[in-house]
């Protein structure tokens, strides 16, 4: 991580200065000699982006939803190269994470009016109660630059106490975009892929709640935060075929939101799933699902 380390070094010594900073080189080991490496797509039209480009579109919009890949530290050193960019065009509002939850928010503001003036815990990990499931040595960068920020980093998840509840009683999700057919069936089969097809069928519904409640409260969330504000989470949270903007159609949100999704060299970003794509190096693949199958 001593490469991650020196960008942050980069990004921190440059936050006085205006000036456009290029993209951190890249940390993960494959996919730099891919043709994709490093390129920022407009779905809709095709056309190219250079970052300064991308910046440009970004910069007047009131809500930017970042979508990553949770171990790619590609990821995470873009979303703060992007943070500290835009923040250099206009006046940063909110950021929200996926990461936090609403029972770390209380301490979320303690340590970040510490860190505003110059006070900040030596043991941020302990004092923000981060959830050792959100690798530290990928989010910490980013989260240690906000806390110190005239802005506020805000919660944007559910707590535990809250997805037991949804399992044990679903609730209604109104809202004829969050709910058509052909979004719930995507998202199910996402979900049976994500737990290597071994879940049973009976806790498919509830499974699916949990996640699109997630996507909801990112959505009410994006609606309260000062403007303009920024949502890193999950790709697939992001999307706008699936995730957090259709929730926001479904609560009345005007237009504004721009999604931009990160996404390895290799996979492809679906042309209605976000505004932007940009590929990154991507990460050794593993197979999540190989000690779960049954064997013989």
């Amino acid at each position: 991580m001593r490469v991650l380390l020196f960008c942050v070094v980069a990004l921190l010594a440059a936050c006085q200065s205006r000036e456009t900073l290029p993209p951190p080189p890249w940390l993960s080991p494959q996919g730099h000699e891919h043709a994709d490496i490093g390129v920022i797509r407009d779905l809709a039209s095709g056309e190219t982006l250079t970052a300064q480009q991308l910046l440009n579109r970004l910069a007047d919009a009131p809500r930017v939803l970042v979508g990553e890949q949770h171990d790619n530290p590609d990821h995470h050193a873009l979303q703060l190269w992007l943070l500290r960019n835009l923040s250099a065009r206009r006046e940063q509002g909110s950021l929200l994470l996926e990461m936090l939850t609403p029972d770390q928010q209380a301490r979320v503001e303690a340590v970040q009016a510490d860190a505003r003036v110059g006070h900040r815990p030596d043991d941020l990990i302990t004092a923000l109660a981060w959830q050792p499931g959100w690798g530290w040595s990928l989010y910490g960068p980013l989260v240690t630059y906000v806390l110190a920020q005239s802005y506020p980093l805000l919660a944007a998840n559910l707590d535990r106490t809250e997805i037991m509840s949804i399992y044990k009683q679903k609730p209604v999700l109104t809202g004829a975009s969050s709910t058509a057919s052909v979004v719930q069936d995507k998202l199910l089969a996402d979900i049976r892929d994500a737990h290597c097809g071994l879940l049973p069928e009976s806790q498919m519904p509830a499974m699916l709640a949990v996640q699109q409640q997630r996507d909801r409260r990112m959505a009410e969330r994006l609606l309260a935060a000062p403007q303009p504000a920024m949502l890193l989470a999950g790709a697939f949270h992001v999307r706008k075929d699936l995730g957090v903007p259709l929730h926001l159609a479904d609560l009345g949100a005007g237009p504004g939101t721009r999604v931009l999704i990160l996404a390895e060299v290799g996979a492809a970003v679906p042309a209605g799933s976000a505004d932007y794509g940009w590929y990154t190096a991507a990460q050794p693949e593993q197979d999540h699902c190989a000690g779960l199958r049954p064997t013989g």
